[in-house]
């Protein structure tokens, strides 16, 4: 390796400054996650975790219309507000930890640049941003004006110019601010959105990605949202990206957006999906949430520290009390959004005691025990003085659905949400779980075919060009490991975030090495003390 690239592959006869005894192990690209939310935690996190633990050496952030930039420091909260509940980012650790010194989102990459980094960060401009930098409050209430839409599309050329990797929005309900309002991006009508898509196709450059709309599983709407997906898709030459899962209640959903897909393609456009490596699971404990905390019953108790709720817990009569009101259902709890516990379903809630299935559910358990579930979580909570985390599925619940979707030739495994939802879930680790579970103990995917799928296919479809593959005078982002030890450990809850924020944490077995720009960052997952990481500008900013 020199300068940053590999210099040479194959019998090398000369010295180096560093060697890596890498017998018995695999050397391969560093692994790239393209959906990640890790705008905010870059400002305190120079490393890059939990990602960099899982063999991932470069990030693109900004997704679902959420990012940092264009915004100058007077306005802040109305980003924070976008981010606080719709991503689960600390506004406390927001406001800590970052030092705002940009309003333009060139500034904001500049700001990006000049950070001590561990591995490489590419950026989208989100619309949610984008709106409340031109609207300020009107943002989260009104239709722009065409003076409105014009500033945003200049902002945007110019961002793109910059080096933003592209633009992204949400129209989801799933995303919502504090008060129960939609972020900024979902008030725009579908003609903004075409609007600022358009600008990309006037450059030649960038992506678009999408958190879709609620549209139902089947019916007029689907179509129509479908219809509007693919013809912006052909019309603008933009390629359009998004995440897609498996549900238990529509259970063939996810292939329209396939279908949709492979339509675009054939009309002359490009479209790719966005899939994980497992069902998608809210990490639940008594030291985080439960389903029980919107319960009028549970609610004071779960406001306690936690040495008091499990004392609450080990009363006879309190416990008989709470168990009881949490098998009624309270008509007045808020729906939860997004990646917020839900009510319980016992089918669907798995005590977390290794990192790779298979699961033995709650129902499971408490009907082989004669118990009721709200029981068996308290008595196997209790074993772990209340730090025992369960898993609650939402979607992804068919995994041959989900291998499926990742074999398919116009998916992408990625969708980490890595730095968001930060004591809800932890999906970081979806690469060793493909390389543990999927390569090893299942034999579904050969090494080669997952090391292609989690390094080569998202760096091509993002343009991180010199990245992905071994090859000479390619960057030198590289990955060591153990093909027999690779795994996800357990994850923990720590209170390391900027103002003593909380969040979980999870790191892996059997990596050896971990290289970005051809320093060693990670050895055995623990850091040397390097940050060679880069912004990785998107193709008009390219020298």
């Amino acid at each position: 390796m020199e300068g940053g690239k590999i210099a040479a592959i194959g019998k090398i006869r000369d010295g180096a400054r560093e060697t890596i005894d890498a017998d018995g192990h695999i050397v391969s690209p560093g692994l790239v996650d393209a959906h990640t939310h890790m705008d905010a935690q870059v400002f305190w996190d120079a490393l890059g975790t939990c990602s960099c633990w899982h063999g991932v050496t470069s990030v693109v952030m900004g997704n679902c219309g959420f990012s940092l930039a264009p915004c100058g420091e007077k306005d802040k909260l109305l980003v924070i507000r976008n981010l606080e509940r719709a991503e689960d980012i600390s506004p406390e650790a927001m406001q800590a930890g970052i030092k705002w010194s940009w309003t333009t989102f060139a500034q904001y990459l500049d700001a990006v640049d000049r950070l001590p980094k561990g591995i490489n960060y590419a950026a989208y401009m989100g619309h949610s941003a984008l709106r409340t930098y031109v609207m300020g409050e009107r943002a989260f209430d009104e239709q722009a004006t065409t003076e409105d839409l014009q500033l945003m599309r200049d902002e945007l050329r110019d961002g793109i110019r910059a080096g933003a990797i592209g633009f992204t929005t949400s129209r989801t309900s799933n995303h919502q601010t504090p008060d129960g309002r939609p972020v900024a991006s979902r008030i725009a009508n579908w003609n903004e959105v075409r609007q600022l898509v358009g600008v990309m196709g006037e450059l030649g450059a960038g992506i678009f990605e999408i958190a879709g709309e609620d549209t139902g599983a089947e019916g007029a709407r689907l179509d129509d949202y479908l219809a509007r997906l693919k013809a912006l898709a052909v019309e603008s030459s933009v390629p359009v990206t998004f995440g897609m899962f498996s549900s238990r209640r529509a259970p063939n959903y996810w292939r329209r957006y396939f279908e949709t897909a492979d339509e675009t393609a054939a009309a002359g456009g490009r479209m790719f999906v966005q899939v994980h490596s497992r069902s998608l699971n809210v990490l639940l404990s008594f030291e985080t949430n439960m389903p029980f905390d919107r319960n009028p019953a549970w609610r004071e108790i779960r406001k306690l520290p936690l040495a008091e709720q499990e004392a609450a817990l080990r009363n006879p009569e309190t416990r008989r009390k709470l168990v009881q009101a949490a098998s009624e259902r309270a008509n007045n709890e808020e729906r939860a959004v997004g990646a917020e516990a839900r009510g319980a379903n016992y089918n669907w809630i798995f005590p977390l005691d290794r990192p790779t299935p298979p699961y033995r559910s709650i129902a499971e358990i408490a009907a082989a025990e004669g118990k009721d579930p709200v029981d068996v979580m308290i008595d196997l909570a209790l074993e772990k003085n209340l730090k025992k985390f369960f898993m609650q599925t939402l979607v992804n619940e068919n995994q041959d659905h989900v291998l499926e979707m990742m074999k398919h030739p116009r998916s992408v495994v990625t969708f980490s949400d890595s730095g968001a939802h930060v004591s809800q879930i932890m999906d970081s680790s979806l690469q060793t779980h493909v390389l543990s579970h999927w390569v090893r103990e299942k034999e579904a995917l050969t090494l080669e075919q997952a090391i292609r799928l989690l390094s080569f296919v998202p760096a091509y479809h993002w343009g991180l060009k010199g990245r992905g593959l071994l090859r000479e005078g390619n960057f030198a982002d590289v990955i060591v490991f153990d093909p027999d030890r690779i795994n996800p450990q357990l994850p923990e809850l720590t209170y390391d975030l900027p103002a003593g924020a909380r969040r979980l944490k999870q790191k892996s077995d059997g990596l050896l090495a971990t290289v970005v720009n051809g320093q060693v960052v990670l050895r055995k997952n623990e850091h040397t003390g390097a940050l060679p990481g880069k912004l990785l500008r998107g193709p008009m900013a390219q020298a």
